[in-house]
């Protein structure tokens, strides 16, 4: 049986880290590990999950790079736009029908998806911004904005284009914002009493990353978490204080306002000024 994978949605902790040499791995090491190491996720499907079967199409549309979107229910309101985080029943197809991606194939009826942030291929952000809350689209992404040249190994064939069915459920609300940084709390360890305050360490991995350079450091690819200590110099303001209150297991993500961050300066090549940073942090431990 071929193996299966979900979407990799997390982020980093920018700054906080010495992101210099970091070496770069294929996007595929990285597919699914967060939700497959914590079994993460939201509400269990009941019964047996058939597939994202779609009605009489109402409308098409080309993009840029040879994407197209089939749309079968359209919603309302205004389109999806980066920032956003949204409530995604979705399948990834292969051309022959296989299917290689999902959220049945973790028995969830959703996952979250953070817009504009590189959470998946490139294609993804793109067809996604055409869509709005309630949409249920097919969207067709060639090679290129796919896995492109590699695929994924005994997966994903070399160039192969992917054919995502989606339905937009809706948006999915920060937690609580602190000072312009959103914070969603995705997991929460309700067993757990400890919570982190301004005297705790902080023990977590991340993936962080900015709209123009998504996913730029990586804690798992190093197998070595972070140990945030709140005296610490040079962390971001935003950071600090979205991790106030967490618990060992909690997911969290944080998207942080350039006020909170690194504002008109930016960091060096790696983020621009005046971006948001968008981090996703699992809590190993708080001391």
């Amino acid at each position: 049986m071929k193996a299966t994978i979900c979407l990799s949605l997390l982020i980093i902790l920018l700054g906080a880290c010495d992101v210099s040499g970091v070496k770069q791995k294929k996007e595929d090491d990285l597919i699914g590990y967060q939700e497959k190491k914590t079994g993460k996720g939201k509400e269990k499907l009941s019964g047996d999950r058939k597939t994202l079967n779609p009605g009489k199409e109402l409308d098409e549309k080309q993009l840029e790079g040879g994407i197209r979107i089939k749309y079968f229910e359209r919603g309302s309101g205004a389109k999806l736009k980066e920032g956003e985080v949204v409530k995604i029943d979705y399948e990834v197809l292969l051309a022959d029908g296989t299917k290689v991606d999902g959220n049945s194939l973790l028995n969830k009826a959703w996952l979250p998806f953070m817009v504009g942030y590189g959470m998946q291929t490139p294609g993804w952000d793109i067809a996604l911004k055409e869509l709005k809350a309630g949409d249920f689209a097919e969207i067709y992404l060639p090679a290129k904005m796919a896995r492109g040249e590699k695929g994924i190994k005994g997966l994903i064939p070399p160039n192969s284009p992917n054919i995502i069915r989606i339905k937009v459920l809706g948006h999915l609300k920060p937690t609580r914002v602190v000072d312009g940084t959103q914070v969603w709390l995705l997991e929460e360890n309700k067993k757990e009493q400890k919570k982190a305050d301004l005297e705790s360490e902080v023990e977590f991995h991340y993936m962080v990353g900015t709209e123009s350079n998504p996913k730029y450091d990586i804690s798992y690819r190093r197998n070595q978490p972070y140990v945030l200590k709140f005296s610490d110099y040079g962390i971001i303001k935003g950071l600090k204080k979205a991790l106030i209150n967490a618990k060992k297991s909690d997911k969290i993500w944080v998207l942080v306002p350039p006020a909170e961050a690194y504002g008109s300066k930016g960091l060096k090549d790696l983020v621009k000024p005046n971006e948001h940073v968008f981090y996703d942090i699992f809590v190993m431990d708080v001391r």
